[in-house]
């Protein structure tokens, strides 16, 4: 009996052993490390300012705090009524007076100074490599190249946790709720600009290694900068409280060699032109209008007119056009093989994406948006009607 209860311990202690290691939580690669309590280590300057100024102002408060209940405890045993101490009669102590005054003013002082240097450094902008716009959604992060290399380039960067490890039918990974499908990519020792702005409600894009933490405000433009001085992975999150899934947006900033980063932008820059001429993708509204009207500016202001009221005689208006407010298909026909006899051409050597993109910006320009029928025109249209 004593061995097999012996036994029974032994492998019963062996399978609790076992399970602490199946359910052993592992360091965030760039992200929260295991019973972290300091900072995130830094991997810029400002990021290691901000630390070092944390501990030397934490340092200064111990002093403080140590200094003035060190003095009022001595006060209160030196001065206690046991040993006959007698209260002091005076009002009021000049001496007394200039040093309360003096001495938090200099520590005041001390304190602003070097923090002072840093919130300037903070917000210089200026001279920066790359500018990025980050855009808060609910709830996903937009990324937009604005300036250097890689202009142009743009995309959404959504969670990438699994479900099954959100409801807690698979064991949590390393990065839980931490990690996107597309990061943010960056060349190392270089000044990125981001400038933030939100599209529905309050967000803020935040890297704690970087020391950045912006506000991303719907209808203002904001911006931060950072210069990452180590290549790898960085992880951050939405700061500012904006919904019920306000933890499910996380910011991954992947920082590489510059020659890696030039070839990420190249095979970034073909991706997005071969998304872009899929006449199977399924574009948004927005997205639509947006590149129609650069279609339109291009191809067909020059005979309608910004103002889509069209040369009276000559050409036709399309505000308030019964060819655009109708039924979509007399519109990409018009499109596709023009009108004979008259000065509109056929436009077929477009792509199915611009053809959708322009009708649609066309069907919701001026005071033809909310009237018509089928405001929203897929590429798949068109090439079903090719």
């Amino acid at each position: 009996m004593k061995k097999w209860l012996s036994g029974w311990v032994g492998a019963l202690f062996a399978n609790m052993l076992a399970s602490s290691a199946a359910l052993a939580v592992n360091d965030s690669v760039g992200g929260p490390k295991v019973n972290q309590l300091n900072l995130h280590e830094p991997v810029t300057s400002i990021a290691s300012q901000i630390q070092w100024l944390h501990w030397m102002m934490l340092a200064i408060c111990l002093v403080i705090f140590i200094a003035v209940f060190a003095v009022m405890f001595y006060s209160i045993w030196a001065h206690r009524k046991s040993r006959g101490a007698k209260p002091a009669t005076f009002h009021e102590s000049i001496g007394v007076e200039i040093a309360w005054t003096i001495i938090p003013f200099v520590i005041v002082i001390g304190m602003a100074l070097p923090a002072t240097k840093t919130v300037v450094a903070m917000k210089d902008t200026t001279n920066a490599d790359l500018t990025v716009k980050a855009t808060g959604y609910q709830w996903k992060w937009g990324y937009d190249y604005l300036t250097g290399e890689g202009e142009g380039i743009g995309f959404l960067s959504n969670l990438a946790t699994p479900a099954d490890q959100r409801d807690g039918t698979a064991p949590k990974g390393d990065n839980y709720l931490m990690e996107v499908d597309n990061p943010l990519v960056v060349p190392v020792d270089k000044k990125i600009r981001v400038v933030t702005t939100a599209n529905d409600v309050i967000h803020a894009w935040m890297v704690p290694s970087f020391g950045v933490k912006q506000d991303a405000i719907p209808g203002f433009v904001r911006d931060t900068w950072f210069r990452a001085e180590k290549i790898g992975e960085f992880r951050g999150q939405c700061a500012e409280l904006c919904g019920k899934d306000h933890a499910f947006m996380p910011i991954v900033v992947k920082v590489v060699s510059a020659e890696d980063y030039t070839k990420w932008v190249d095979e970034k820059k073909k991706a997005m032109a071969a998304l872009a001429d899929d006449p199977n993708k399924v574009w948004t509204a927005d997205e639509l209008k947006t590149r129609g009207q650069t279609v339109f500016a291009s191809n067909c202001v020059a005979c309608h007119q910004a103002t889509g009221k069209g040369v009276p005689g000559t050409f036709p208006a399309l505000d308030g056009d019964a060819a655009v407010l109708g039924p979509k298909a007399r519109q990409i026909e018009t499109l596709l093989k023009g009108r004979p006899g008259t000065a509109m051409a056929s436009f077929a050597h477009l792509s199915d994406t611009e053809l959708a993109a322009v009708i649609t910006y066309t069907r919701n320009a001026w005071s033809n948006a909310g009237k018509g029928t089928d405001p929203v025109v897929q590429p798949a249209d068109l090439k079903a009607a090719r």
